[in-house]
């Protein structure tokens, strides 16, 4: 399939026309910039928001395929000073963060660059946390807690998954627990954010799998929670129409540069969707599941998703409807079952996990797990109020 275009359709409005819209309070973070080789564009996204002396913020990953070594080159041709800290790893710890701001302050750095998924998002925001306001990633937990102003920053993705690049949130996980941590700022996102879909191109196809239906899970759960709104849910439809009839087209066809701009957009939007709404129950569950048996997020949630969806079908029942309209995947079964079913597929082809079991979890855990999971944040604003025992259940239909 083709990459869909950018619209939402007027044939099911997402909120009643009986009833007002709830409040809601939107603030752009910044420009977005999209275009197939658009990371040549780099050093005057810099320059625009007045950086002179960067660090660029990367995995050590990533320089096989050149991507932080072409970020250099086009800062040092646009005159930047640029230090290079390839430093993140996955999931990224207080120590990764405690590094990079070390590193930062000996360079007296003015502007700080991220390059990569969203490890290298998060580790760089995480830097300008402490780097500007002092203390430790726990002081910022929740949003909001930085007083003093930040450095200004501009995200490059190289993947089409978190959408962190859209989002003024920083994920470290806490190296104690080995759970994520959330530290917002409307100061700490990005004042420009590069989109070029060319970076996608070299992605491994696991990479293209997992990112790409965790992206997926963004727009549907951040369409259906509690803290929806006529923007957050403008930003997810439009996401899942970009996301699902362009994800397997990815898989199948890697270099289809019409199907990854889809999914980089698709992620981007979705990552807008949630900085204005939020999360669901899914990415609560999924986040103990990498904590204790290093299970990849994007795997984490292919596996729960489906299961997720039919516990909320009671009460998000009609609004899966909109999404599975739109796409013309009825089939005259219940909506929150076609979408159930679709997620399936969509994971299948792309050789996830079916099952916990499959990813090597025991039965035996569950009852922790559903307690890590019902102590995560997301699940505070899911459609359908869940308790410790409704996560359990959720984890033992998946399992």
């Amino acid at each position: 399939m083709k990459a869909t275009s950018l619209h939402t359709s007027t044939n099911s409005a997402p909120f009643s026309t009986h009833a007002s819209a709830p409040p809601f309070d939107f603030e752009p973070l910044g420009r977005v910039i999209f275009a197939p080789g658009a990371l040549a564009q780099l050093g005057e996204a810099v320059r625009s928001v007045g950086g002179t002396r960067v660090v660029l913020v990367t995995d050590r990953g990533l320089e096989h395929v050149g991507h932080p070594q072409r970020a250099l080159k086009v800062m040092r041709e646009a005159g930047l000073e640029v230090f290079l800290f390839d430093g993140v790893k996955e999931n990224p710890t207080e120590r990764e963060v405690d590094a990079g701001v070390v590193f930062a302050r000996a360079h007296q750095i003015d502007c700080i660059v991220a390059v990569g998924g969203g490890s290298s998002m998060d580790c760089a925001k995480g830097i300008n946390f402490i780097l500007t306001n002092g203390g430790r990633m726990i002081d910022y937990k929740g949003h909001g807690k930085a007083t003093k102003p930040m450095l200004p920053s501009v995200g490059v993705p190289t993947t089409a998954g978190t959408g962190s690049e859209a989002q003024s949130y920083a994920l470290i996980t806490d190296e104690r627990s080995h759970l994520k941590m959330a530290c917002g700022d409307k100061k700490a996102a990005f004042r420009v954010s590069i989109l070029d879909p060319e970076l996608t191109l070299s992605q491994p196809r696991s990479v293209t799998a997992v990112t790409g239906i965790d992206a997926v899970a963004h727009a549907i759960e951040s369409y259906v929670c509690t803290k929806r709104n006529p923007v957050s849910a403008m930003c997810a439809r439009a996401a899942f129409q970009h996301l699902e009839p362009n994800f397997e087209t990815a898989l199948r066809s890697p270099q289809d540069l019409a199907a990854r701009s889809a999914m980089q957009i698709g992620s981007h939007l979705a990552g807008m969707a949630i900085e204005n709404a939020m999360l669901g129950v899914c990415h609560s569950c999924a986040n103990p599941l990498t904590a204790h048996y290093g299970i990849t997020h994007g795997v984490a949630i292919g596996v729960m998703l489906p299961h997720v969806i039919r516990f909320n079908a009671p009460a998000a029942g009609h609004l899966y409807a909109e999404l599975v309209a739109e796409r013309g995947l009825t089939n005259g079964q219940p909506a929150a079952e076609v979408l159930a079913a679709r997620v399936s597929q969509l994971t299948a082809a792309a050789g996830l996990p079916q099952s916990l079991k499959e990813c090597g979890v025991s039965d035996t855990i569950l009852q922790l797990l559903a307690e890590e999971a019902n102590q995560q944040w997301t699940a505070r604003f899911n459609p359908r109020p869940v308790t410790e025992a409704d996560i359990l259940r959720v984890y033992q239909a998946a399992w």
